[in-house]
């Protein structure tokens, strides 16, 4: 009688034992940025954002002051007084770049550049306090230091206090020539090849394509050496090149772009370096910053 009460004793305890706690329910990627509440939003800012309006359609990119001010600045200006209206993109080099501007650079039958500067300093890296830099834990090959700030993907090296922007797929950067402060942003480029980090901090970045890389992307390859179009009938048009904050509210294409200091872009991104979904056999445990998908909606009325 004894041994039977022990042990419908010990039966009972046993049932009494709290339950292990189940492991949490993956969510994709996908599943954590439908979910992210409205505060882990941003609105392009209408004055760093450019629309470059092709017969194809509208690329749009944020432009990036904090890295480098005086390119932006003459930037904006050359869009304000039309510089790039009526030029075309002049080069497609495969999986490397489309680069744009005036084909006739440094001729006598160049366009003028209007009061735009025409000489800048290199502005390669930033050395400028207070960016807000969220890093990534992962390895990487050409930095010290990666991660994203204020929805740019850079990279930071503390030694010297420099933070920079990565070349990644969809950079905008200025064209120089031999001389490392021979660029003034009127001939840009954007990455649409896999990323050529080995010109971070050799050329100045200014900003990335926020939308519309599929109409880059897609462009025929330029038959000469590095993908230049000799032939002025091949080149891509460009209708024109407007800042947002010039263009009538009714016209713009108002976007939002997930918070990279949010904490839906970071679950976000685990989620994607360790994919558990029914697909993926073997997760990765690491990702490239320029692997790093930067969500984009139509902003929410």
């Amino acid at each position: 009688m004894a041994l039977r009460l022990a042990l419908l004793a010990c039966a009972i305890a046993l049932t009494c034992l709290p339950l292990a706690s189940a492991e949490p329910k993956y969510r994709s990627a996908q599943e954590i940025i439908d979910a992210a509440p409205a505060e882990a939003w941003r609105s392009l800012d209408p004055a760093n954002t450019l629309y470059l309006e092709l017969e194809s359609g509208r690329v749009i990119i944020e432009l990036a002051p904090q890295f480098a001010p005086a390119h932006v600045d003459n930037i904006r200006t050359l869009a304000r007084e039309h510089f790039w209206d009526g030029l075309s993109i002049y080069r497609s080099q495969d999986n490397f770049v489309v680069q744009f501007g005036d084909p006739e650079a440094g001729e006598a039958a160049a366009k003028s550049q209007g009061t735009a500067k025409t000489k800048l300093p290199a502005e390669f890296a930033s050395k400028r306090s207070g960016l807000r830099f969220n890093a990534l834990p992962d390895k990487d090959g050409w930095a010290k230091q990666v991660g994203f700030v204020d929805g740019f993907p850079a990279a930071r090296d503390s030694t010297t206090g420099e933070t920079w922007l990565t070349h990644c797929y969809g950079t905008l950067g200025a064209g120089r020539g031999a001389e490392p402060d021979s660029s003034n942003g009127s001939e840009l480029y954007v990455v649409t090849g896999q990323s050529p980090r080995q010109l971070d901090r050799n050329i100045t970045t200014v900003g990335r394509v926020v939308s519309g890389m599929e109409w880059l992307s897609v462009i025929p390859r330029g038959p000469q050496p590095m993908g230049f179009y000799e032939k002025p009938e091949l080149r891509t048009p460009i209708q024109a090149i407007r800042l947002a904050s010039d263009v009538p509210e009714a016209e713009r294409t108002p976007l939002q772009l997930l918070r990279t200091d949010s904490p839906a872009f970071a679950d976000a991104t685990e989620a994607r370096r360790n994919r558990r979904d029914g697909w993926y056999v073997q997760p990765a445990g690491h990702i490239d910053v320029c692997n790093v998908p930067l969500p984009v909606r139509a902003a929410k009325q």
